[in-house]
């Protein structure tokens, strides 16, 4: 038997403005950005380069309890964590497009790894693992 976690659906305050952050700031693809008209949606999946299975879906607000979601879907604690072939380059090119880091790098049995906030203030982990 063979699973895989094909989507995390992300939940965002505005389609265009999540797409700006995670394909022109952090580089990920553009998989596919559909409008369902019937439902006033857009189905938009994003994934960072090289990536095979996971996704993410760009899922917009809507209501009061989905909208004191954005920024915050795990309480504060780090939400997603991307993996990375080298560290310092991605670090630096993040670094460089204004990505705020709330940690800085350390080095840990398990890798290199930084924290960072997306558009929203989700955190993330950018890991590098130890081979």
């Amino acid at each position: 038997m063979k699973q895989t976690i094909g989507l995390v659906a992300l939940v965002v305050a505005d389609y265009d403005e999540a797409i700006r952050f995670y394909v022109d700031i952090l580089g990920f693809s553009l998989i596919e950005d559909t409008l369902i008209k019937a439902q006033d949606k857009r189905w938009v999946m994003v994934a960072p380069p090289g990536s095979t299975e996971s996704r993410l879906l760009l899922a917009r607000a809507v209501g009061e309890e989905q909208t004191s979601r954005v920024g915050n879907q795990t309480g504060g604690r780090v939400f997603l964590f991307l993996q990375t072939d080298n560290f310092w380059r991605d670090f630096n090119t993040y670094k460089g497009r204004g990505v705020v880091f709330v940690r800085q790098p350390v080095e840990e049995s398990y890798g290199t790894v930084a924290v960072f906030e997306d558009i929203y203030g989700n955190l993330w982990d950018l890991v590098q693992p130890t081979q």
